[in-house]
């Protein structure tokens, strides 16, 4: 690959080190921050240019980009702009992800479900059932970064068993980012007396 992505996010200060609660309930040493990546647009448009490359280059045809809210909003955007097409997202309105502001799908649309970063991809896949009862068609999904429990297109690795991406749409993403994960009751950190703090979007 091209770019040092593990590196662009040090430089960003947007990989963590430290004692993190994850999403999941899990705990570990290291955590990505993308919204610290993101906050610089010339940074964001080159990550959104390398990923659009691979998108590209697999032949895949997509109409729109769309995104779960928040995380996936700015890298959503960053990736349609690079794409010359659409932009839209979703977002949780009494816990159920939604369509809304004037957003509207077509029968048979293309569409590329985006997030800046993929663990288990629950909210991708939260955004694909929206978009297809809407009668659009989910035809893969990307991400700045994955969190190593599915497969990137090209990794060549096995999926995780958490993974909930189907197996047969492609999954696009910049690198991999495979961290310790502990269960709480199992984590040396909170065996050492250190306290886990809770980052990101459902967290600060």
């Amino acid at each position: 690959m091209s770019m040092d992505v593990e590196e662009i996010y040090k430089e960003a200060g947007a990989l963590l080190e430290g004692h993190f609660i994850l999403s999941s309930g899990n705990h570990s040493n290291r955590y990505l921050q993308s919204a610290k990546v993101l906050e610089d647009p010339k940074r964001a448009e080159k990550l959104a240019v390398e990923l659009a490359k691979q998108i590209r280059e697999s032949g895949l045809q997509v109409d729109t980009v769309c995104a779960p809210a928040l995380g996936g909003v700015l890298a959503g955007y960053e990736l349609a702009r690079a794409l010359g097409v659409r932009s839209i997202f979703v977002e949780r309105k009494e816990g159920q992800m939604q369509l809304r502001r004037g957003f509207e799908v077509q029968p048979g649309e293309k569409i590329l479900i985006c997030e800046d970063i993929i663990t288990t991809g629950g909210s991708a896949m939260e955004a694909a059932r929206i978009i297809e009862e809407l009668g659009a068609e989910v035809v893969g999904f990307a991400a700045l970064a994955n969190r190593g429990f599915c497969t990137r297109s090209g990794s060549g690795k096995e999926p995780k068993p958490e993974c909930k991406l189907p197996a047969d749409k492609p999954f696009f993403a910049l690198a991999d980012f495979e961290f310790e994960m502990y269960k709480p009751e199992e984590c040396p950190m909170c065996a050492a007396g250190s306290e886990a703090v809770k980052p990101g979007s459902r967290g600060n």
